[in-house]
């Protein structure tokens, strides 16, 4: 089973990150992970620093700017106590998704949490965002969260801020689903969530007997039942049969579920065509948070 011992939630202090913050917080509190918020200064969102005539005044202008932002922070981690959980803020200047990436890879984060501004709409399927930016380089999973239309985040400051009573984990029977697989069943134990297996069948040849198929597939999808998940329960498998993205989003809504997990194959030259298809489709269509584990 994954370990999350360190977790990193980058933060502008926006309502997605806000809703991803308290996802953070409630998996820290799970795993007894440490909790990394993290802010990124960039300099071009603040034309002012144009004035700046002389090396002195600029450096000056950016020193105030990190402690402002810093305070800004720390008045962002106390909106959402949890006493368990002592958040390290840390305060950067850069490019945000850059220095997401560098922080991550130096303090060997095992997840990235953070919120998406991406439009829905078939039209804005490429976010074209730090967090499809982070999505595409990160080693570890990131789990992209926007403001859910159902009742996940706990109302107030409760012991824990989130709950995953529904988990959709989806497949396709390959290497990096496997691994995806320890991430969905580690996440079902925490929780005491219930946890779909789902894989969608597409292309079904016009001989093919769409019964005989669904029937083949639920018996793979049951071999990836831990034995002794077979006699607690907890666990379904489910075949669609249809376009994925289509099948995984209608699913997730019917059953408002709570998180879809999802594997990530290569980044090789065709890593956008691939990796922008289902996945994008499913995080910016979809109704809840998605944990995209890289391969």
């Amino acid at each position: 089973m994954p370990e999350l011992r360190r977790i990193l939630c980058p933060v502008d202090f926006s309502a997605c990150s806000a809703s991803a913050y308290r996802h953070a917080l409630s998996l820290a509190r799970h795993y007894r992970a440490t909790l990394f918020v993290l802010h990124i200064v960039e300099l071009w969102r603040y034309p002012s620093a144009d004035f700046a005539a002389s090396a002195d005044s600029f450096e000056e202008f950016c020193r105030v700017l990190s402690e402002k932002s810093s305070e800004r922070l720390q008045d962002f981690v106390k909106r959402y106590p949890i006493e368990e959980i002592k958040p390290e803020c840390v305060v950067q200047r850069g490019d945000a998704s850059d220095s997401i990436l560098s922080f991550a890879t130096a303090q060997h984060a095992d997840m990235i949490v953070m919120g998406t501004h991406g439009r829905r709409g078939v039209d804005r399927l490429m976010l074209g965002s730090v967090t499809e930016r982070v999505m595409r380089k990160a080693s570890c999973p990131a789990l992209v969260v926007r403001p859910p239309p159902h009742e996940v985040l706990s109302p107030g400051e409760l012991r824990d801020p989130v709950h995953l009573r529904r988990i959709l984990f989806c497949t396709d029977f390959s290497e990096a689903a496997h691994r995806a697989l320890d991430y969905a069943l580690s996440l079902m134990a925490e929780y005491g969530a219930e946890l779909t297996l789902l894989h969608v069948l597409e292309d079904l040849p016009g001989s093919a007997d769409p019964a005989d198929a669904t029937a083949t597939v639920i018996e793979q999808l049951e071999k990836l039942i831990p034995p002794e998940r077979r006699q607690t329960g907890g666990m379904k498998s489910v075949v669609h049969i249809g376009q994925p993205y289509q099948q995984i989003i209608q699913f997730a809504s019917e059953a408002q579920t709570d998180l879809v997990i999802m594997a990530v194959h290569g980044r090789g030259a065709l890593d956008l065509a691939v990796f922008g298809s289902t996945t994008y489709r499913v995080i910016q269509l979809g109704p809840c948070p998605v944990l995209v584990v890289p391969g």
